[in-house]
């Protein structure tokens, strides 16, 4: 069986030069990209990353990839990171594996973005994957009561029978909104909202997705006009 998400990793870390910082990604995708980084410092690469979770953080030290924290950089020359989910205009949701705000931090100051996914990813319109939103835990009520009468079904995150706490101390609220929903309006909305440190939807933010396939092969599929 083919391991879609290994070869869409393995093929990213083919864009890494010696050299750079770079942001290490979270998620099931990005640990075979971290592995595939880990194999280019082993071969004599001078490299220096900024993980995006603890647990990737922790993968990287055991793979002895130098580490920097966020404040140490003015900027990074590369990204890479996994999607949700992901519409031809290259919006994406992020954030399934809790760690959407580190993720959006570190894109921002990427000079480039590359998303690298498996197939299944790929969606004519974002939305059925649920979309995070990292509140504070103080006022996490009053933020949720406000999403639940926009009427965005929304739903405290648990792992284990509790609450899900983020690598930064706060809530996950999943809006449940279905494939097609007003992305702007959406956006607008859960901006304002107090309590609300981050959203998952990363509009037009790469590059270039690298896209592992079932039939063994890897589409790398140019952003015209990426919004960086």
């Amino acid at each position: 069986m083919v391991d879609m998400k290994k070869l869409a990793g393995e093929k990213a870390a083919e864009y890494v030069k010696d050299g750079m910082i770079l942001g290490l990604g979270t998620g099931s995708t990005a640990y075979h990209m971290v592995n595939a980084v880990g194999e280019l410092v082993r071969k004599g690469y001078h490299l220096q990353a900024i993980p995006t979770s603890n647990a990737t953080e922790k993968q990287a030290r055991e793979l002895g990839i130098p580490l920097l924290t966020i404040d140490e950089v003015d900027h990074i020359d590369l990204d890479i990171d996994g999607v949700d989910e992901i519409d031809p205009e290259f919006n994406a949701i992020k954030g399934g594996g809790g760690a959407l705000y580190r993720e959006k931090v570190v894109a921002t100051l990427a000079k480039e973005v590359i998303w690298i996914m498996d197939e299944s990813k790929l969606v004519d319109h974002i939305g059925a994957f649920h979309l995070p939103i990292e509140v504070a835990k103080y006022g996490s009520k009053q933020a949720f009561e406000k999403m639940d009468a926009y009427g965005w079904k929304p739903v405290m995150r648990e792992r284990d029978g509790k609450l899900f706490v983020t690598d930064n101390g706060n809530y996950i609220i999943d809006l449940h909104l279905g494939a097609g929903f007003d992305i702007q309006d959406v956006k607008e909305k859960v901006s304002g909202i107090v309590g609300v440190l981050e959203h998952g939807l990363f509009l037009n933010f790469c590059k270039r997705i690298i896209v592992g396939k079932s039939n063994g092969e890897v589409m790398i599929k140019e952003n015209p006009n990426p919004a960086k």
